[in-house]
């Protein structure tokens, strides 16, 4: 049995991932209490006991606010952490996937969909952040895999992490009788994370290299956010609770969605995310009054 290290183990994907998994790999999904990414000692004891045969890195701080306002903590854990991960990677002879993210895109002034080979301008310091380490970690192993994910979504689960995301955030507002504000000028793809589970074991097949991986989306923020409220059979509820902000983003376009044409073509398939929300609505049995 093949044996994967993932960091982050508490986080979103994660926990999601190890618990997916469990019967098909040996895993290690040390969570940030259990391995500090900033202590080479503790990473290479912790690599050279387990012996992983792949290592996938999640660990980060993805908070964009918290990133921009604690910029050096930012920088310890999202690029001097992910540099301690690649160097025990290598030491231990094993591959690895580095978790990147469509805001490398978000200071971009042409438009999205973004492919792979595209140049990237992030204006915030976890997207900067990311681009860094994308970079620095090519210089350490050479062949590795990157993975760009789209913004994912799902529900709570026992024993698994949790962090905002447009489907279950919609969901609480809803229950809470609370308005949301969506703006029509932000786009971006947003993917169910089961999907984003099975993608990224597919990554171990593929070429080494950049890939762009997520649910492709033509709407804006407010057009999905919509859609999920139909999804629920909470049509009669939107003109009550969904509030089409105008003016956020009404200058310039937030376009961060992303191609997927390079990891299609590995046979890497994705819902489209209108398909992903209603496939996730339909798992859970989701209808609400």
């Amino acid at each position: 049995m093949k044996r994967i290290l993932i960091t982050g183990g508490r986080g979103f994907f994660a926990s999601r991932f190890a618990k997916y998994y469990k019967d098909q790999y040996e895993i290690l999904a040390p969570t940030k209490a259990e391995m500090n990414v900033n202590d080479q000692q503790d990473i290479m004891e912790k690599f050279q006991a387990f012996k992983p045969d792949y290592v996938i890195h999640t660990a980060a701080i993805a908070v964009t606010d918290y990133c921009n306002q604690n910029p050096e903590i930012a920088h310890k854990i999202n690029v001097e952490g992910a540099i301690s991960i690649a160097k025990a990677t290598k030491a231990v002879g094993a591959k690895l996937v580095f978790i990147s993210t469509e805001q490398i895109f978000n200071g971009n002034q042409n438009v999205g969909p973004f492919k792979e080979t595209d140049e990237a301008k992030p204006d915030t310091v976890y997207g900067q952040n990311k681009l860094e380490a994308e970079k620095l970690l090519k210089e350490i192993i050479a062949e590795l895999w990157v993975v760009r994910f789209t913004w994912l979504f799902g529900m709570p689960e026992k024993n698994c992490g949790m962090s905002g995301n447009i489907f279950w955030s919609t969901i609480e507002s809803i229950l809470k009788n609370e308005r949301i504000y969506a703006s029509p000028h932000e786009f971006r793809g947003v993917t169910y994370v089961y999907e984003m589970v099975e993608a990224v074991n597919k990554i171990f097949t593929v070429p080494y290299g950049i890939y762009h991986l997520g649910s492709e989306n033509n709407k804006s923020r407010y057009e999905i956010i919509k859609e999920i409220f139909c999804g629920l059979g909470l049509e009669h509820r939107i003109q009550e609770l969904l509030v089409e902000d105008k003016e956020k983003y009404l200058k310039k376009n937030r376009d961060v969605r992303l191609d997927n044409q390079k990891s299609r073509s590995y046979g890497i398939e994705f819902s489209n995310s209108s398909d992903a929300i209603q496939q996730c609505i339909a798992q859970y049995g989701l209808k609400l009054k």
